[in-house]
């Protein structure tokens, strides 16, 4: 059994909320600028270029690339062999939380009640999904989710009898209804099966999945890349001026679901699709 102190979580949740908010991943930051030599309308492109130019400097200068830092989303895969001693596994997630938001000087958006809307000024709580693993080891992934994008959100709960058509319609037509409200170009988390509160986690952790890497089933990754072809022929162009660069990517991922049902949700990520990991 290996023991790990509970203020070494605390640490790298820290770490990774200000690295997350400043700096993308490589591949999403080399897909946009990818995305800008491709886009033909010159509008587009140069709302890709600016998009590029605030990404090096959020680098160069260290501020977040948006100021919108997010609400705080942690995924955590922790090995059966970890002893988590000190605090509470929630409780020392949600002091690095405190600590980054703070240190960071990110904009802390989280209020204590959805009504009586009083902020807890340090961006806590977090929303903590934990998973048990084989091994020692303890994975954490920091995801600050901005609420232009969260805002459109949906969930269908469809039949059995939908087919791959319906679903690519409903994730595209939920696309279409978002518009320019959540700053695209992008990224699109479809979650699909499993039961009502385990759809929408699929669709928030497909946001999370390296946007180079197709689904592992050729069934998906064909869906996938149906859904981004329809959704960029819809013409909204980032941040809402026209183009061909609506989507960067769409990632699905699936689960086995009841006989009876059939749902599908869909999570989107704006151009700053933040996530950042460390494994202890």
């Amino acid at each position: 059994m290996r023991e790990i102190h509970s203020s070494e979580i605390t640490s790298v949740v820290r770490e990774l909320c200000i690295k997350a908010n400043m700096v993308l991943p490589q591949t999403l930051e080399s897909l946009i600028k990818d995305k800008t030599q491709e886009e033909t309308f010159g509008l587009a492109k140069n709302v890709l270029g600016d998009i590029c130019d605030n990404i090096t400097c959020a680098k160069e200068i260290n501020v977040p690339i948006c100021q919108d830092t997010g609400m705080a989303v942690v995924f955590i895969e922790l090995g059966q062999d970890v002893h988590i001693t000190g605090d509470v596994l929630e409780d020392a997630v949600n002091e690095g939380v405190r600590q980054g938001y703070i240190d960071g000087k990110l904009r802390c958006s989280i209020v204590a009640d959805p009504l009586k809307r009083v902020n807890t000024n340090d961006n806590t709580p977090c929303v903590l999904h934990l998973k048990v693993v084989k091994g020692d080891k303890v994975k954490i992934t920091v995801a600050p989710k901005g609420f232009g994008s969260e805002n459109m959100s949906a969930m269908k709960m469809f039949t059995p009898s939908a087919t791959v058509d319906d679903i690519v319609n409903f994730v595209v037509n939920q696309v279409n209804t978002a518009g320019s409200n959540p700053c695209p170009p992008i990224v699109v988390g479809v979650g699909i099966g499993g039961d009502f509160e385990h759809c929408a986690y699929l669709a928030k952790k497909a946001l999370c999945r390296d946007v180079s890497k197709r689904n592992d089933d050729p069934f998906y990754a064909d869906i996938e890349k149906t859904m981004l072809d329809k959704i960029n022929e819809l013409g909204i162009g980032p941040q809402g001026f026209g183009g061909k660069t609506t989507a960067l990517c769409v990632n699905i991922e699936q689960y086995p679901t009841h006989i009876a049902g059939l749902p599908v949700s869909v999570n989107i990520g704006c151009h700053v699709t933040r996530h950042s990991s460390k494994i202890i």
